[in-house]
């Protein structure tokens, strides 16, 4: 049995050290300007790799001291945990299949439509009083700022390969038919009707495209963006504690087998 209790200890330091990467991830997310204004994801993240953690701490915990009882209690508990983190890996990798850019005549970067995106996403971002705190959250970001920064003629802007949000909030609708001054600051044509967002553009620094639907639309990318490669590195950690968490039950049958084993013996004699 000491065997077996010294593998199911090694297997929960492992898993100790698998939560590590869900951690970061969702500190990862909430360090994402975009992300710090939204907050769906990262704080779900977070909790489930801390609840990782304290379990493979009772595990091995569990190993170490030889108490039964807890390790019945850690394998029922990361078998939840695990559970739901297949359950979180689905869920984002669902609500992110849908929604790209489209092109347009003589850009490099692409421009976002609102209606592309998955339902659960837009009710994120269509109600008036959650944009209203988003919306002043990205407004007091570098986002667009900095892109007067990066890019002093429209030439060099209109090469440029924009990020999502950069592309919806940051400049007016391609179709608007604005002129460049600079990258945040554009001359209204005669008539701008060919987008209802053309009304919606103002060089004030403080409101730009940022009550825009193709604001909304680039928000919902950038995070689509983030989201997706946050799910991969979930998804490698999820089959990585599947695989500890099968070799652990393996362990302690061994384990309850040999100390009834053991018990079948002594009684014997």
């Amino acid at each position: 049995m000491a065997l077996s209790n010294n593998v199911i200890g090694a297997i929960n330091f492992v898993a100790m050290l698998l939560s590590i990467p869900i951690i970061g991830t969702g500190i990862w997310l909430a360090n994402q300007p975009d992300n710090s204004c939204v907050k769906i994801f990262q704080w779900p993240v977070i909790t489930l790799g801390v609840l990782i953690l304290v379990v493979a701490l009772a595990g091995f915990i569990g190993a170490f001291w030889r108490i039964p009882w807890l390790l019945m209690a850690y394998l029922v508990a990361m078998l939840v945990l695990i559970v739901l983190l297949a359950c979180l890996v689905i869920f984002i990798y669902a609500v992110t299949i849908r929604g790209s850019g489209h092109t347009e005549p003589s850009r490099a970067y692409l421009e976002y439509r609102l209606e592309d995106f998955s339902v659960w996403l837009q009710r994120r971002v269509r109600s008036s009083y959650k944009w209203e705190r988003i919306k002043t959250c990205l407004s007091s970001t570098q986002i667009c700022p900095e892109l007067n920064q990066s890019y002093s003629s429209a030439i060099d802007f209109f090469n440029a390969h924009l990020s999502p949000i950069e592309s919806g909030c940051c400049k007016p609708p391609t179709a608007c038919g604005y002129t460049f001054v600079n990258p945040t600051n554009w001359i209204s044509p005669i008539s701008n009707i060919a987008d209802p967002d053309c009304a919606q553009w103002n060089n004030d620094q403080n409101q730009l495209c940022y009550s825009c639907n193709s604001c909304k639309a680039g928000l919902l990318a950038n995070l689509e963006q983030e989201w997706r490669k946050a799910d991969i590195i979930l998804l490698v950690t999820l089959i990585a504690l599947i695989c500890v968490y099968v070799v652990g039950c393996c362990a302690f049958r061994n384990a309850k087998t040999e100390d009834l084993f053991r018990k079948y013996r002594q009684g014997y004699s």
